[in-house]
C-alpha cells in the first residue's frame, strides 16, 4: 500500500476544516469530528477514489493516559486503482455514542457496523439492519469494552439450551 496522494489529504483539511492528519512508519491517519465524518468519508470516496473499505473498528480508551475520548472508531479506506490506504478516525463518547451508517456509501460497511454495534455499543444512524450479529438479541452487555469484566457477567447461564437432532 502508497500514502495517499497529498492532494487528497489538502482536499480533506479543506473540505473538512476540523480534520487533523499524522504519519507512524508511512501509515497516513486523519481524525475527523463524529458530525463531519460521513462528508469526509463520501468526499475520499467520491472525489478522491478510496473505493474500498476494508475494515471498520473500534477502540476503547477507558485507561489510556492521555485520553480525551472514550471510543475512537476506525475506518480504513482503499483505492483499488491507486493502491494508496489513508486510515480515518473519529471519536465518540458517552452518552452519545451515534455516529452516521457508511452504507449508503459502501454497502460492506453493514456487517462491519452491526459488529462494532454488537461489540462495543455504537449505534450507527441510517443502518438498514441494526441489529447484533455475533451475540444473540438478549444480550445486554458490550463485551469488548474495558469495564466488561474479563469472566462476563453470568449472562451465558440466562440463555436456553440449544439442543440439535442427532441424525
Amino acid at each position: 500500500m502508497t500514502k495517499p496522494d497529498p492532494a487528497t489529504i489538502e482536499a480533506l483539511k479543506t473540505n473538512t476544516a476540523a480534520a487533523t492528519t499524522s504519519e507512524f512508519r508511512d501509515q497516513v491517519r486523519a481524525v475527523v469530528p463524529a458530525d463531519k465524518i460521513f462528508d469526509a468519508l463520501r468526499l475520499l470516496k467520491e472525489n478522491r477514489g478510496f473505493d474500498f473499505l476494508s475494515d471498520i473498528t473500534c477502540v476503547d480508551y477507558l485507561h489510556y493516559r492521555d485520553a480525551t475520548d472514550r471510543f475512537g472508531l476506525v475506518y480504513v479506506l482503499n483505492s483499488t486503482v491507486t493502491n494508496e490506504r489513508l486510515i480515518v478516525r473519529t471519536f465518540v463518547n458517552e452518552p452519545d455514542l451515534v455516529v452516521p451508517s457508511v452504507t449508503p456509501l459502501w454497502e460492506g460497511a453493514d456487517w462491519m457496523e452491526r459488529e462494532v454495534w454488537d461489540m462495543f455499543g455504537i449505534r450507527f444512524d441510517g443502518h438498514p439492519d441494526l441489529r447484533r450479529i455475533l451475540l444473540p438479541e438478549e444480550f445486554v452487555a458490550f463485551p469488548l469494552r474495558k469495564d466488561y469484566p474479563l469472566q462476563g457477567r453470568g449472562e451465558r447461564h440466562n440463555f436456553p439450551v440449544l439442543t440439535r437432532d442427532s441424525a
